[in-house]
């Protein structure tokens, strides 16, 4: 299969430089790399009808106009003398980060402060990233169906062992299915150092209830495991009784970081900006048992490795925060999620189980045969463009995933063709 690291032998017998060859354990090419491969390749056949991309979760409506406008006003700023800014703080500007405080955490009772906030160029990179502040023999724990990310960068560190039977040796799986809803719950008796959570989650399009959080919470910080809370697509949650963060539940500021993104909130996919909270009350140990804050380590990490997000792009995401632009970026966001319910009840009406397309922009389906032939049925008879379930763990094998991220129009269409 394209896209795999193959191995040569050596021609010569001179000394030369040695892979990282935790790489080498990686399976095949990343998941969407895939996708996109058997989408070119059946392009290339020449379909009867246009393709329809229902499959990966890139935005296609424009960034909200006070966004826009933001920008377009930072963009004039760095054109004058005075007005001009070279390097910006790479923990992000006082502007964007008391903005976010404010309204993503302190107006929902969450004891987050401006300097807990930590602005990136995207949740993906920092999801992939924060693994680095722990120990090489840390254990790690995961759910399944689960984003690859989680997995492959904890391969790349060398916390696994190979894999087999689309598992690798090491990492401890939380299942996930239509009985528990796809929402795991602590593991009974094992003790990972780390857990990834997602919700609503990626790819199911399940969420978490608040007591479901906290009893996450409660094992946490008992078990002294920290939670790593990828909470990419709390801006499309609707139900009120669904916590938008995890710092909603009592302690968690203790045991758990959280990963936001503007990239589904505002369409930021192509522009790039996020953010982490990291507590500063959340600890990890060395191996006399001494305390270490994460806060310092990761404000480490990033003023090491990262120069921080574009002046203009952080002005934009500030103006997400403006009256105009909440309205802006709810309408966007509401789109979308009607376009996820017409997908759930055209494919419920059809006869298939689905999760998701509520509180979330994914809708999770049964398809009643191997994920990949799923895919690739809907992609040559119906030229839609999904996402195979199998793809994203052994637990996801049998469903495929639909987004939401389209024009009404163009949803309208694809679902016209089932």
């Amino acid at each position: 299969m394209r896209g795999e690291i193959y191995t040569t032998t050596p021609k010569h017998s001179l000394p030369m430089a040695l892979v990282n060859e935790n790489y080498l354990k990686l399976q095949s090419s990343y998941l969407f790399s895939e996708v996109a491969r058997r989408v070119r390749e059946y392009e290339a056949e020449k379909p009867p009808r246009k393709i329809i991309r229902l499959g990966i979760g890139d935005v296609t409506e424009p960034l909200p106009r006070a966004c826009v406008d933001a920008m377009a006003d930072a963009v004039r700023e760095m054109g004058c003398r005075d007005t001009f800014r070279g390097y910006g703080p790479e923990q992000g500007y006082a502007f964007l980060r008391e903005a976010i405080a404010e309204n993503d955490f302190r107006a929902r009772g969450c004891d987050i402060a401006a300097d807990e906030i930590f602005v990136s160029d995207g949740a993906k990179c920092d999801t992939g990233n924060f693994q680095e502040l722990f120990s090489a023999e840390a254990r790690i724990a995961v759910p399944d169906p689960v984003y690859p990310v989680y997995v492959d960068t904890n391969v790349m560190a060398g916390r696994t062992g190979d894999a087999a039977d689309g598992r690798y040796a090491g990492l401890l799986y939380l299942e996930g299915n239509a009985g528990n809803g796809f929402v795991p719950a602590p593991p009974a008796g094992e003790r990972p150092d780390i857990v990834y959570l997602c919700f609503p989650n990626n790819p199911t399009g399940a969420t978490a209830t608040r007591e479901q959080l906290a009893a996450w919470v409660k094992w946490a910080r008992e078990s002294g495991t920290i939670i790593l809370f990828d909470a990419a697509y709390e801006a499309f949650i609707r139900d009120p009784a669904v916590p938008h963060s995890i710092y909603e539940i009592d302690g968690a500021r203790d045991v758990a970081v959280e990963f936001r993104s503007f990239s589904k909130t505002a369409g930021f996919t192509g522009t790039r900006c996020a953010f982490t909270v990291v507590p500063k009350s959340v600890i990890a140990r060395t191996r006399d048992g001494a305390a270490v804050a994460l806060h310092g380590l990761w404000n480490r990490r990033q003023t090491t490795k990262f120069n921080g997000v574009s002046y203009p792009v952080q002005r934009a995401a500030a103006a997400v925060y403006t009256k105009a632009g909440r309205e802006q970026t709810r309408a966007l966001i509401d789109g979308y999620l009607a376009n996820a319910k017409a997908i759930r009840a055209k494919l419920t009406s059809l006869g298939y189980e689905c999760t998701g397309g509520d509180n979330s922009p994914y809708v999770w389906m049964k398809a009643g045969e191997p994920s990949w032939d799923a895919f690739d049925t809907l992609l040559r008879e119906k030229q839609i463009v999904t996402t195979p379930g199998a793809g994203f763990g052994r637990c996801g094998e049998g469903y495929i995933r639909f987004s939401a991220f389209n024009s009404p129009e163009t949803v309208a269409e694809a679902m016209a063709r089932l």
